[in-house]
């Protein structure tokens, strides 16, 4: 069975329920057989490093629909359906959505197109490079990156190559996948100190809020490609990479306060670059 749905969002700053447009692509037996975008107005701020990433604002977004208002929309398209999103980004950015809104969550199986890249070629992305525009890059798939859509026709394309690949369909990759999930007991300390050989080597790591993978996996990650993942904000960070933020633990503020002590130090003179997880991840795949 080749038939599945993909879909990518975009948000208007670091906090992942600030979804701000949505991308579906419909695939049935192997084809793209429909497609569906919407803006949406987050009610919520624009962080300008988002904006630059994906051109949408506040005037782009003025008289769009908000979340709850398209609820229906994504009913009629998803119910019951297997969901491709690349990386749990998108899976995080509507639970975190749904919840804000206290609407039901989407009621799909979601199925993550880069864990699948990860199988299907592990000589390629198993350990890194395996970023939406690098795996994208290499089969050939054109597409206008951080555009929802056009991300979201990426992922279902990477999901058909694979299945090609691996001779898989998608109720096989779910089994597949189900097999690799980590269990609760292999969390580790998220200290570590960078590879020597890596491309990042020199970089001080400072992770904050909720990534869309384990925290570990990130710290992981950014050990093989050089980075010593440190635990505080300092001096001798380096990179300051921001998930999503838990408002309810944040006592009132927008940013938390490893975010905030960075902003202060960069204004202070430090060389700390402040990233979303995904820009950093896109940087480790850099060769």
């Amino acid at each position: 069975m080749l038939t599945f749905n993909a879909i990518d969002v975009e948000t208007a700053n670091a906090d992942r329920a600030s979804i701000c447009q949505i991308g579906i692509v419909h695939v049935r037996d192997g084809k793209i057989a429909d497609q569906w975008q919407t803006l949406i107005d987050p009610e919520d701020w624009f962080d300008s490093l988002n904006v630059s990433i994906h051109g949408i604002d506040e005037d782009e977004v003025a008289g769009s629909p908000t979340l709850p208002e398209i609820r229906g929309e994504l009913r009629d398209r998803l119910r019951g359906s297997v969901l491709a999103s690349h990386t749990g980004f998108d899976r995080v950015a509507f639970e975190r959505a749904m919840k804000r809104y206290n609407l039901e969550q989407l009621q799909v199986t979601w199925i993550d197109s880069a864990r699948i890249a990860r199988r299907a070629w592990p000589e390629r992305y198993g350990q890194r490079g395996y970023g939406l525009k690098n795996i994208a890059s290499d089969l050939g798939i054109e597409f206008q990156h951080h555009d929802a859509l056009e991300d979201a026709r990426a992922a279902a394309e990477i999901v058909l190559r694979a299945c090609t690949q691996a001779e898989r369909d998608i109720s096989g990759w779910l089994r597949r996948l189900e097999r690799r999930k980590f269990s609760a007991h292999q969390a580790a300390s998220v200290t570590r100190r960078g590879n020597i050989d890596g491309p990042l080597y020199g970089e001080v790591v400072v992770f904050t809020g909720a990534l869309a993978v384990r925290r570990q996996d990130a710290a992981d990650l950014a050990q093989n490609a050089g980075c010593a993942v440190v635990g505080n904000v300092s001096r001798k960070t380096t990179m300051l990479i921001v998930g999503t933020q838990n408002r309810a633990i944040l006592n009132g503020y927008k940013k938390s306060s490893k975010h905030r002590k960075a902003e202060t130090l960069v204004e202070e003179g430090a060389n700390i670059r402040i990233l979303s997880e995904t820009d950093f991840f896109e940087l480790m795949d850099l060769d």
